[in-house]
């Protein structure tokens, strides 16, 4: 029982700091573009991701590192997650948008390095999992790319009402925005979630249909709390530094991201019967690259990209290390 309250608070840390790193992944195009206010924004984001979760949070709802090592024992469970919160804290506390759901992999790589050496891990599920990595800001950056080319082309068509536009415009951003945290919801939710999970597991008390309706409910609500107290630093990173967004960037970019995280949690789940964990950092950044690219090159700042950059490569070494140290403090040291 004890172990389970403690899975509980660790899932509850765990979605404070997704709030608080990817509340900007669904609102900071909105922003950025003006359409709304940084405190309505995070409200509907509070407001859409809890549906998300609900509705379709099971899709991708795991344990720990399914497939890529044969088992996660509690210790484990406990050092994984420790070392993903400490990085992804740290990263947010300097404004740059990383991947969850990337920290959480390589801290279970760590795990399974000393554990059961790489010879005992199945390395080819991190190969698929890598994969959509680099296909989902890829995928968000042409994506947003084109919707930009297609929505100034429509724009041209209706050049005697720019008044109609700009108020269709905001309009299609707060619903962009409300689709996207309705889809960051439904497929990060299973990292705060995870966790626990497998704690459950490992104590046979695998959670049923309802109990993780219940999950998601409660890391939703860990998931808003982060949002509002620690997310302004990476919203402002990706809404203001990365470059200038106006209504036609934002919106495209907002779009962009809103359909490929969607894509890569439904139609995967249709296919094989789960949703890739994607990350949704990763969608967004590409997503506001493709589109700040499509209006001028010259308007992304290469120093924030390199820095967002530098994050995403640091974050597989450092999570590795501080997983290995973790487990390797508890197990050996403690015994």
């Amino acid at each position: 029982m004890i172990l389970l309250i403690i899975g509980l608070i660790l899932a509850f840390v765990m979605a404070m700091n997704l709030g608080g790193n990817d509340a900007a992944n669904p609102t900071s195009a909105v922003i950025g573009a003006g359409a709304l206010s940084l405190r309505r924004a995070l409200l509907l984001f509070a407001a859409f991701t809890t549906i998300g979760a609900i509705l379709q949070g099971h899709m991708v709802m795991k344990t720990i590192g399914r497939g890529i090592v044969p088992s996660i024992d509690v210790t484990g469970a406990f050092a994984i997650i420790l070392a993903a919160n400490i990085w992804i804290f740290v990263a947010t506390m300097r404004g740059m948008a990383i991947s969850t759901t990337h920290s959480i992999i390589s801290a279970v790589i760590g795990y399974g390095i000393i554990k059961f050496t790489l010879s005992g891990m199945n390395i080819g599920v991190v190969g698929t999992i890598a994969l959509s990595w680099l296909t989902s800001p890829l995928c968000s950056l042409f994506l947003a790319f084109g919707l930009y080319r297609g929505i100034s082309l429509l724009i041209k068509r209706y050049e005697e009402s720019p008044d109609l536009m700009s108020k269709i415009f905001r309009a299609l951003l707060i619903g962009s925005l409300c689709f996207s945290a309705y889809s960051f919801g439904a497929n990060d939710v299973a990292n705060a979630t995870g966790v626990y999970v497998t704690i459950a597991m490992n104590l046979g008390q695998m959670p049923d249909y309802t109990a993780m309706l219940m999950l998601a409910m409660y890391s939703s609500a860990g998931i808003i709390v982060g949002g509002f107290i620690f997310g302004p630093r990476v919203i402002r990173t990706l809404a203001f530094r990365v470059t200038r967004l106006d209504l036609k960037t934002g919106l495209s970019a907002s779009l962009a991201n809103a359909l490929v995280v969607y894509l890569f949690t439904t139609v995967p789940y249709l296919v094989f019967g789960y949703g890739l964990p994607i990350s949704t950092s990763y969608a967004a950044v590409g997503a506001i690259l493709g589109a700040g690219a499509a209006k001028s090159v010259s308007s992304v700042s290469r120093g924030v990209t390199a820095r967002l950059v530098f994050y995403w490569i640091a974050t597989i070494p450092v999570n590795i290390i501080l997983s290995m140290a973790i487990y390797y403090i508890i197990f050996y040291v403690t015994a």
